[in-house]
């Protein structure tokens, strides 16, 4: 599952640092228990979600702020060019709905999660 935030600055050139470190990132387990392998290696599935809360701002009271995240609009362009660069992989994607509320279900197994930020 990737959990996808756009921040308000981000740009095209993003996304293609995320793709790229999502799919190439090696940590999935190889024969011996290590992470050795990518999700390309092991062909498997994306379910990518649209997440804008990533970017919630809790510094200062106890309401949280999200003008971090890019407008909806925006959001959307970046957030389907997203996909498609996923697509473009060769590997089965599924998403989320944008800007709706779902239930998903999540099971994390290590638990591993890694977040991607391609300011950083």
């Amino acid at each position: 599952m990737v959990f996808v935030g756009i921040a308000a600055e981000d740009k095209a050139e993003d996304i293609d640092y995320i793709v790229g470190k999502t799919l190439g990132l090696r940590i999935f387990n190889n024969q011996k228990g290590k992470f050795d392998l990518s999700i390309e290696d092991i062909k498997g599935d994306l379910l990518i979600v649209s997440q804008f809360t990533l970017y919630a701002d809790t510094r200062r009271g106890k309401r949280p702020s999200f003008i971090g995240a890019m407008e909806p609009n925006d959001a959307l362009k970046l957030f389907n060019i997203t996909v498609q660069k996923f697509k473009a992989s060769g590997l089965k994607v599924e998403t989320g709905k944008f800007q709706e509320e779902m239930q998903i279900s999540l099971i994390n197994d290590g638990p591993v999660t890694i977040v991607i930020d391609s300011k950083n």
